[in-house]
């Protein structure tokens, strides 16, 4: 586990500082716990007003743009959704909001693909901001939405206007996904949702094949029970066992999408290349975890004289 420096700081910030019609998991986090991890301070509260954004944030229209080898950013400033090309249709990892789904079908558009070959569904884990617009982008493409089985009661939940969520094929930990010659594992890494899904796939630029991790998010939630932080002990371990080069996540601000994009450059090395980032949001959210913890811990004990 990296080194941080844990504190309890007052919560202070206001959660209408950071608009937004709803957080993923349902009220906003405490600013308390603290750790500094990489020279930089983290709360649970910075931690999702960071991946969230505004109300404004999560609607807006990210350039689309070529990250490595088949996969290309289609998706929101900061939700993230993924299109994989390949000869067979497409795959289409994250479908954000139900009201971004026009949005991301024009991104796909203006990087000169159709949004109607897109032949599956992926999903990284079961909330709203990441998995709602799975029924539109189904009606429009008529492709097939694979869930995690673990996923599969949280998802019969999300139902935008009251339509049921489709699911067209339960998968399990270690299955993989395959169209055109292109294939996509599945490795169950719960903790944020029961069946939060990180997916892996290679892809090939300039000759040479690349590891690429599309990571569920580690953050815990405000209160972390028995069985749930067993199921992050399990996903901590395993994440940092997957061989990676090109670390993706579904929100941006996990990989710093932004700073990479902004050093695309005709002829200059690709910076979504970046094997050093592939642990960087693992070691943050992992500290997180253990100061969540040891705050809990606290509180339970009995003070002494």
């Amino acid at each position: 586990m990296p080194k941080l420096t844990l504190s309890l700081v007052a919560s202070a910030a206001m959660m209408c500082a950071v608009a937004g019609p709803a957080w993923a998991q349902g009220g906003g986090p405490p600013n308390h716990p603290a750790i500094t991890v990489g020279g930089q301070t983290f709360t649970p509260l910075s931690i999702l007003t960071r991946n969230m954004g505004t109300a404004a944030d999560q609607a807006e229209q990210f350039p689309p743009h070529h990250i490595i080898g088949n996969i290309y950013y289609v998706g929101l400033k900061t939700l993230a959704s993924y299109l994989i090309v390949t000869p067979a249709g497409d795959i289409l990892l994250d479908t954000t909001y139900e009201r971004n789904v026009p949005t991301i079908a024009k991104s796909v558009a203006q990087l000169g693909f159709k949004f109607s070959d897109i032949k599956i569904i992926l999903g990284n884990h079961a909330h709203g901001d990441h998995m709602e617009g799975d029924a539109l982008a189904k009606q429009m493409t008529g492709a097939q939405v694979v869930a995690m089985a673990e996923d599969v009661p949280a998802l019969a939940h999300i139902k935008p206007g009251g339509k049921p969520h489709p699911i067209d094929r339960v998968i399990v930990d270690g299955e993989t996904v395959s169209l055109g010659g292109v294939t996509l594992t599945a490795h169950l890494t719960p903790g944020h949702t029961h069946g939060c899904t990180t997916w892996t796939m290679p892809a090939t630029e300039n000759g040479q094949t690349y590891n690429v991790v599309f990571g569920c998010s580690l953050r815990a939630g405000n209160v972390i029970t028995p069985d749930v932080e067993a199921e992050f002990n399990r996903s901590f371990k395993l994440v940092r066992t997957l061989p990676c080069d090109v670390q993706l996540g579904d929100h941006p601000s996990e990989y710093g999408m932004i700073e990479k994009y902004g050093r695309l450059k005709p002829g200059a090395p690709n910076p979504f290349i970046d094997k050093p980032s592939c642990t960087r949001e693992i070691d943050m959210e992992e500290a997180m975890f253990h100061a969540i913890l040891a705050e809990q811990a606290a509180a339970k004990t009995p003070a002494t004289n």
